[in-house]
């Protein structure tokens, strides 16, 4: 089998790479080892920024995301029984993000490449990269019980942490920077309506939590527990109990509690790997860099990422132009390592130290002090929240 460009990883990633491609007349074929219907499933973000909602519409992959999405103006903050509204429109001149699960994307894409895309192949899994360094990269893959290789002009290694893409990279070249932190989230989903018009961040002495939601009749909230917590040793009364008290202000709110659908425990960590290019192997989205969740970078960093790539490719496709694809890895974790340190920053500013440093506890509550009285620092927050432009 031969292609321009082979896509590991059926991903939102990969598959906006292809349908991006696909748009400029690219050929490609996107390998997926998990089936159609897992993908569809897979429980992921769902907070997007302007620039992730600007780049599905240009994929004319927006059709339900426009009609179904929920925009939002801004989040709240809570923390010493207060609530604090940040209004992104008015701080960033205009950006908002919005609510559309990463379930959601998948289908879209998925359906648009069966429908006129290129070839997606599910239960392919691919084995191995090589050659990364010749003019014709191969990936060796089994589909259908038959190993098989593709051979390309590029890899795009868009197989999220666990897969074989980075691997493929030297280890002599390879720098890996990487941050456990000492908590996890418990999420749910619940079938309940949110209670609450913006996600809210709540910080406290008992851990933080977040209420956030997937649609106008489905909440997803999150606990920070300690780490190597079972989800099924958290009864559902337990669990709403401990958000009512995590979440409660000295005023007139009440956290609506309904049935509680899925039960997950998600640790915390920061990951980059450099480079994020290798010969004619390209790395993207969680296949080079992981972040903790608190500021909704994962799925928005794996779109700038292949848009930028996307970009790249076809500059050398349409004009020959290497400069895009030459400092493909440069331009990347520039904007890689600024959502790293603002998910970091938010991290460590919203969650209860289990060690119960006092300075700590004292020096967190001085930074949301600082964001919601200074119109500067709140502007911040929100620049990065809606999303950093992406590199040119």
């Amino acid at each position: 089998m031969r292609t321009t460009v082979g896509i590991i990883g059926g991903g939102p990633a990969g598959l906006l790479l292809a349908r991006l491609l696909h748009l400029a007349g690219i050929d490609c074929v996107v390998l997926e080892s998990r089936t159609r219907e897992y993908v569809e499933h897979r429980q992921r973000a769902g907070m997007l920024e302007q620039g992730t909602v600007d780049a599905l519409r240009a994929a004319g992959a927006a059709a339900r995301l426009d009609a179904e999405g929920l925009v939002h103006q801004g989040i709240e903050l809570r923390f010493a029984g207060e609530r604090h509204h940040l209004d992104f429109p008015v701080l960033t001149g205009g950006r908002t993000v919005t609510v559309y699960a990463q379930t959601e994307i998948v289908k879209d894409l998925v359906a648009l490449h069966l429908a006129e895309g290129p070839p997606l192949l599910f239960g392919a899994q691919a084995l191995a990269v090589e050659k990364p360094e010749s003019d014709t990269p191969v990936v060796r893959f089994r589909h259908e019980g038959r190993e098989q290789v593709l051979t390309c002009d590029w890899i795009a290694g868009c197989d999220g942490f666990h897969g074989i893409s980075r691997g493929a990279f030297p280890t002599a070249t390879s720098r890996t920077y990487e941050r456990d932190y000492p908590y996890s989230w418990l999420g749910i989903m619940a079938d309940v309506a949110p209670s609450c018009e913006e996600l809210i961040y709540a910080r406290g002495e008992r851990g933080f939590a977040l209420h956030s939601m997937r649609s106008t009749a489905v909440s997803r909230l999150y606990l920070q527990v300690p780490n190597g917590t079972d989800a099924d040793d958290w009864a559902d009364e337990r669990i709403w109990d401990e958000l009512a008290a995590r979440f409660a202000i000295d005023a007139d709110w009440t956290l609506a509690r309904g049935p509680i659908t899925a039960k997950s425990v998600t640790p915390m960590r920061s990951y980059v790997h450099e480079p994020m290019r290798h010969g004619r192997l390209l790395l993207a989205g969680d296949a080079a860099h992981i972040v903790p969740p608190t500021g909704a970078k994962g799925l928005n960093l794996a779109v700038s990422d292949v848009s930028l790539l996307a970009r790249a490719l076809i500059g050398l496709h349409r004009r020959g132009s290497t400069q895009l694809i030459d400092n493909y890895s440069e331009l990347c974790l520039s904007r890689v390592w600024q959502a790293t340190r603002f998910s970091y920053d938010m991290t460590r500013m919203l969650h209860a130290q289990p060690n119960g440093d006092a300075f700590e506890s004292r020096m967190q509550l001085a930074r949301l002090r600082r964001i919601t009285a200074s119109r500067h620092a709140a502007a911040e927050l929100a620049a990065n929240y809606t999303g950093l432009p992406l590199p040119v």
